[in-house]
């Protein structure tokens, strides 16, 4: 069985040879993006999402921040389950077709689920989730051994 594999010659070698390295790479970078783009369907704007996160530690709770601008509030589920936060959510298409064309579509629409680990035990009974300007801030207090404690110098006795 013989396999013939489709030809690339690439254009970054041919400039190369003329003694351009710089501009070899660059065209290497360009066909290496151009190939990229075109393996991508229109389907992939379909698929889940993971919205971005920050977390970070206070002495005394845990906050994560998810970036999910257009997203109603309701349409958001927050679970935490062991020493893992699991947010899912839901951001609608809310756009009119009459009298329009559409030029450009990069807004994903959707479902979105992300689950980031905890870096230490919180009070899952006490977290609290806010909605602001589209960012969703998660705060979880720390278990009372999760939290600091300060350790007495003192002599002691031999």
């Amino acid at each position: 069985m013989t396999t013939t594999l489709p030809s690339r010659i690439s254009h970054g070698f041919a400039a190369l040879r003329r003694g351009d390295p710089i501009r070899a790479l660059q065209e290497e970078v360009d066909d290496l993006l151009n190939r990229f783009s075109n393996d991508f369907d229109a389907e992939w704007m379909m698929r889940p999402f993971a919205p971005a996160a920050d977390v970070s530690e206070s002495d005394s709770a845990v906050q994560v921040r998810f970036d999910i601008p257009g997203t109603n509030p309701q349409e958001i589920d927050v679970r935490v389950s062991n020493g893992m936060l699991h947010v899912t959510g839901e951001r609608k298409e809310e756009r009119e077709e009459q009298g329009k064309t559409w030029h450009r579509i990069e807004r994903r629409t959707g479902s979105f689920s992300r689950t980031v680990g905890l870096p230490c035990a919180v009070q899952d009974d006490q977290a609290r989730a806010d909605y602001k300007d589209g960012v969703l801030t998660i705060t979880l207090p720390k278990t009372e051994e999760s939290r600091p404690h300060k350790i007495k110098v003192g002599a002691h006795p031999k």
